[in-house]
């Protein structure tokens, strides 16, 4: 069992999400960060699917109630076991009665703790994944609160036996096309892109975006020179998904996250691809966004490298410290 010891209510319990239940008005949810929760299952021997918890307000505490492993990943942040801190990326054992401490991240936003055997919440809808929107899954359907208890699937620690842990620092992280401060993000044309004017399509590219502090797990709010159309249009409601860029009548985009709207009417006039969400969710307020035109080739192209990455991180970790073999799914 674990005890939350200090939080914020945007913690919650996430897993990999909803998949298949958009038609039904079900958002996808789970982890922004997937491939951060995924290494810190594999990193504690879980299965990558595996409930953690998913820190977006720091400090953050939590007791352990019995000996068991646990690893933190994510936005690169100090953590540390009974004071004793640990480099970011790091799994490692603890004993009964210990405390786990995370503070604020000096690079990213969202930190994972993944603990041995997975967080044992209700699936609901095939998810343990906390729907703070909807008011469902997780802990109620709510983010963390002091006091808050877990129990955790299983019992069988897969962390090697030594004192100081391991980790683990995954090189797709990294993007050569990040240049200081601003964060270039791929996407295609999406289906209203020809409906903006010519200035407001070179705009769209040329210019500097703003991550505001309005964003959040539905919406990632930006400000910049606003986009026009070409005439006003009136669109029906129509599904939208994760990573689809839309433009209000304000004209400032707002980029669905995690928990979107499963249905809007807003103009898209792009589409995020899926290894640039991630990214873009780690983000902070303030963060400039540029965004790049690309092809579907080369999307799906770095679709695989970033699979062939991850495939390549996971075995080279299996095969240093003796970790079950990952259940990719």
């Amino acid at each position: 069992m674990i005890e939350i010891l200090t939080t914020g209510y945007l913690n919650s319990v996430q897993d990999l999400g909803r998949e298949g239940l958009l038609h039904l008005g079900v958002s996808r949810g789970g982890a922004m960060d997937p491939l951060a929760l995924k290494i810190g299952n594999h990193m504690v021997g879980n299965d990558l699917g595996c409930a953690g918890i998913e820190v977006a307000l720091f400090p953050f505490r939590l007791r352990f109630h019995r000996d068991t492993a646990f690893a933190v990943t994510g936005a690169i942040c100090e953590s540390s076991l009974d004071g004793v801190t640990l480099p970011p990326w790091w799994a490692i054992r603890a004993s009964a009665g210990q405390t786990l401490s995370v503070s604020a991240p000096t690079s990213g936003s969202r930190a994972y703790v993944c603990v041995a055997g997975g967080i044992d919440v209700p699936q609901v809808l095939g998810s343990r994944s906390t729907d703070q929107k909807a008011g469902f899954g997780g802990r109620d359907g709510r983010g963390l609160s002091r006091g808050d208890r877990f129990d955790l699937h299983g019992t069988e620690i897969h962390v090697p036996q030594h004192a100081n842990g391991f980790g683990v620092w995954p090189h797709l992280l990294a993007e050569d096309g990040d240049d200081g401060d601003t964060l270039s993000l791929r996407v295609l044309p999406a289906a209203e892109f020809s409906d903006f004017d010519a200035a407001s399509q070179a705009r769209f590219y040329d210019g500097r975006w703003t991550i505001t502090a309005e964003t959040n797990r539905i919406g990632c709010r930006l400000t910049g020179e606003a986009l026009s159309l070409r005439q006003k249009r009136e669109l029906f409601s129509h599904g939208i998904l994760p990573g689809v860029v839309q433009v209000p009548p304000s004209g400032l985009p707002i980029v669905q996250m995690a928990d979107a709207n499963t249905c809007g009417g807003y103009p898209k006039i792009a589409n995020i691809i899926g290894p640039d969400i991630r990214r873009l969710a780690q983000a902070t307020s303030g963060t400039h966004i540029r965004f790049v035109e690309t092809t579907v080739e080369q999307a799906l192209s770095r679709i695989a490298e970033e699979r062939a990455s991850f495939t390549e991180c996971l075995d080279a970790m299996s095969r240093a410290f003796g970790l079950p073999t990952a259940q990719r799914g």
